[in-house]
């Protein structure tokens, strides 16, 4: 039976030898994920079932990235039980502050996640290991916790649609243009249940870190994965970092689409989605002048050193427009250090801006950059619902880093082509 990606992942972890859309399965799991708000739930449910141990010491990880440096008491207690957790199941992979990432930027940096695996976390974003060629989806702390005791989860395989790609990216243009592009075509529904799978001769012209934004927002148009074929871009990613030998699943010519969607990588142009939806997509021929207050760019979906870069290009040897607050989140430790070598950190912080620990802080009107009423936010970041980032009368503009960039300088939601004349 022909079989997309995605399904010929499942059947492998199922021990099947094929499997089709709407079958539930039960699959091994390679990795479980939890962070400081969603694993609280799920050690207290892995209470109630009377394990001593986890499944794999090596399979299971927590990352305190939310609320951390703790922001108040009660973000200290959630990351005490995690971190008591850990130790008491000797879990291997646990990282706290010092160490820490936002998640989905850290556990590929890590090298935890390889193609052909299948990861569940109890955080939406899961989604993002995609881009490594691996099945990898969000689910609830009670799911996170069953995979913590046995190792399992049940699935409903899903049906899929191809993006088929071609062209290349213009310059400024990025990853996440293009994926505020496709579910401004397709909506925050366009997707729902299914498989996003991206394939094409334009994958060639897409980086790891486009690939990994893109996938890390298959969510926000509904689906239950996002994943790239596998070619020589992730294969170098994967040994550079040490990951697990990668196991390439590669999608049967006849395997069955619900659609096909083609995408001309080289007509996508900056895009910014408006309040309150990521499917608000708009192009700046479609776009008045709007005031701004504060910029963000960070993330799991935009705090990569490729990102950092992308802002510092446009930010170097100007100042931040008066009255506007912009916060820059290298995703890990790692980057950080990176960008500092680089000189990135300077070329922000000469030009106006405050540089962050990693955290998801401001994502999700935590800390570290909260909106008040009637304020607008250009952000790096992955949703912009109503009081997504503080006060629900405030706006959050959905970005790239190289458009929050030329933002953070005019004061006013603007196109990275107007500031560097492309």
């Amino acid at each position: 039976m022909a079989m997309t990606m995605t399904q010929k992942i499942l059947a492998a972890h199922s021990g099947k030898e094929s499997v089709s859309a709407g079958e539930l399965i039960l699959a091994d799991l390679d990795l479980v994920l939890g962070n400081d708000i969603t694993s609280p739930v799920a050690i207290k449910e892995f209470a109630k079932l009377g394990k001593d141990s986890v499944f794999d010491k090596n399979k299971v990880t927590m990352v305190m990235d939310h609320f951390a440096p703790n922001k108040d008491i009660k973000a200290a207690e959630q990351c005490k039980m995690c971190r008591d957790f850990c130790n008491d199941m000797e879990v291997t992979h646990f990282y706290d502050v010092g160490e820490m990432g936002i998640e989905h930027a850290l556990l590929p940096e890590k090298g935890l996640v390889t193609a052909g695996n299948v990861v569940i976390g109890a955080d939406s974003h899961t989604c993002t290991y995609g881009a490594l060629g691996a099945f990898s989806t969000g689910v609830g702390s009670t799911d996170m916790a069953c995979g913590m005791a046995v190792g399992k989860a049940w699935f409903k395989v899903p049906s899929a649609i191809k993006f088929d790609l071609t062209g290349s990216l213009r310059r400024y243009v990025s990853g996440k243009d293009v994926i505020l592009h496709i579910i401004g075509k397709i909506g925050v529904d366009g997707a729902l249940y299914r498989s996003m799978e991206f394939t094409g001769v334009g994958l060639s012209s897409l980086s790891m870190a486009d690939r990994l934004c893109i996938a890390n927002m298959a969510i926000e148009a509904g689906a239950k994965n996002g994943i790239f074929e596998v070619d020589d871009i992730t294969l170098d990613y994967i040994r550079e970092h040490g990951s697990a030998e990668p196991v390439v699943y590669k999608a049967d010519p006849d395997a069955e689409y619900d659609e096909v969607i083609n995408i001309d990588l080289s007509q996508i142009e900056p895009t910014v989605a408006f309040p309150h939806l990521p499917e608000n997509a708009r192009t700046f021929d479609n776009i008045d002048e709007i005031r701004i207050d504060q910029v963000v760019i960070g993330s799991c979906t935009n705090g990569r050193l490729e990102d950092l870069i992308a802002a510092a290009e446009i930010m170097k040897g100007h100042k931040v427009a008066k009255n506007v607050r912009v916060i820059i989140i290298p995703a890990t430790q790692q980057i950080y250090l990176d960008a500092m070598e680089m000189g990135l950190l300077r070329t922000f912080i000469e030009s106006g801006a405050v540089v962050s620990t990693p955290t998801c802080g401001p994502c999700l009107g935590g800390y570290m950059g909260i909106l008040a009423a009637g304020e607008r936010a250009v952000t790096t970041t992955n949703r912009n619902f109503v009081g997504r980032m503080g006060h629900p009368e405030s706006e959050v503009y959905l970005a790239s880093p190289a458009t929050a960039a030329a933002s953070a300088l005019t004061g006013r939601i603007t196109s990275p082509w107007e500031v560097m004349k492309e």
